[in-house]
This record gives C-alpha cells, sequence and structure tokens, in this order.
C-alpha cells in the first residue's frame, strides 16, 4: 500500500508535462499560423497601395496618396513623362542646363545618356555657355501605344534658340519606348524609363 501511494505523485507529474507539452505544441503552431496569415496580409496591402495609392490630375501631375486606378491614367502619365522629359533636356540656359540635365537623365536609360554624351562631344553644351545661348523649348506633342509594355512612342517638339535678339526656330522628331518602373519622388514620380531614345530628325525652321 505505501509503494502505490508513493507512485501517485510522479503519475501526476508525468500526466501535468503530457498536458503542457500538447498546449505549448499547440500554441506554438497557433502563432506560426497568426505570423504566416499576417505576413500575407501584409503583403497584400503593401502591393495594393503601389498599385492605388496615386492619382494623375489632368495636367498630368501625380498626386501620392489619392486612390485611383492607374491603368485608366496611364496615357495621361506617360504624356507628362515625355513633356518632363524633353523640358529638361533641350529647355537650357547657362546657369541651368546642368540642373535640367541632371534630371532628365532620371528618366531614361543609358540610351539618353549616349545622346547626351555625343551632344557634349560635339560642344552643344560648350557654345551654351561661350555665347550665353537660351534654348527654350515652345511646345511639345506626344504619340504612343499603351497596348503594350514598353510603350512605343514618337514626340514633336518645338524649340527656339536665342543669342541676345537672333532667335532660330526647329523642329524635333525623337522617339523610343516607355519601360514601366518603380516611382522614385520627386526624381521620376511617373514611374516610367524611357528606353532605345532616338532624335530621329531636326529641321530648322524659316523665319
Amino acid at each position: 500500500m505505501n509503494i502505490n501511494k508513493s507512485k501517485a505523485p510522479y503519475q501526476n507529474i508525468y500526466s501535468v508535462l503530457r498536458l503542457n507539452r500538447l498546449v505549448s505544441i499547440c500554441v506554438s503552431i497557433g502563432a506560426f499560423i497568426t505570423c504566416i496569415s499576417s505576413g500575407f496580409l501584409i503583403y497584400k496591402m503593401h502591393r495594393n497601395a503601389l498599385d492605388h495609392a496615386f492619382a494623375v490630375t489632368g495636367s498630368g501631375q501625380v498626386i501620392p496618396l489619392l486612390w485611383e486606378e492607374r491603368s485608366h491614367q496611364l496615357e495621361i502619365e506617360a504624356k507628362a513623362h515625355l513633356e518632363r522629359f524633353h523640358f529638361s533636356f533641350y529647355d537650357l540656359t547657362p546657369d541651368t542646363y546642368e540642373t535640367q540635365l541632371e534630371k532628365a537623365l532620371w528618366l531614361g536609360n543609358s540610351s539618353v545618356d549616349e545622346v547626351y554624351r555625343q551632344k557634349k562631344a560635339d560642344g552643344v553644351y560648350n557654345r551654351i555657355l561661350q555665347y550665353a545661348l537660351v534654348q527654350k523649348v515652345d511646345s511639345i506633342s506626344s504619340t504612343l501605344d499603351v497596348s503594350q509594355s514598353p510603350y512605343l512612342f514618337r514626340s514633336q517638339l518645338f524649340f527656339s534658340i536665342h543669342r541676345g535678339n537672333i532667335k532660330e526656330s526647329y523642329e524635333l522628331l525623337t522617339s523610343g519606348k516607355l519601360l514601366p518602373v518603380k516611382r522614385s519622388f520627386p526624381k521620376n514620380p511617373h514611374g516610367l524609363m524611357i528606353t532605345d531614345f532616338y532624335e530621329n530628325r531636326l529641321n530648322k525652321l524659316s523665319q
């Protein structure tokens, strides 16, 4: 009888340990499932925010944190991106041309950089400094196909070069593609990158 009584406490301890083990396993599994579910929900919310947390005004300006379907505004954004690039790349003065070109290079890939380097080798920017030229963009219009990425575009640019009272007017035709990339405020707010950029034809207009 004494032997049976001495075993009872040990039997209770084993039962308690088994119960604690079962509870610990259940809690661990529950915590793991909760972590996985939370991670999935956070990822889904993040992707949803990237796709919808921007709006575009009629002038092409990007406004963060206004929920709007980007696909509906793609053509407006693409044209605004092209306008931003061409004004930055071709609207130049001796005081601002370096800043303008830096802005433009953020909007394109190596094809834009190649055009920039060729112009620099040809002395375009040296002449702006040497003769205090003002190169002013008068207007730009673009056509593009947004049915398939990357988006093909063609732009017609009218600009004038001023030296004192002398003014020369030009028409420039450019082409390339627009590739969707990650947005970067304020350097590339539209999330588009110009690729395969090419200056097709430059015409001097009669006065």
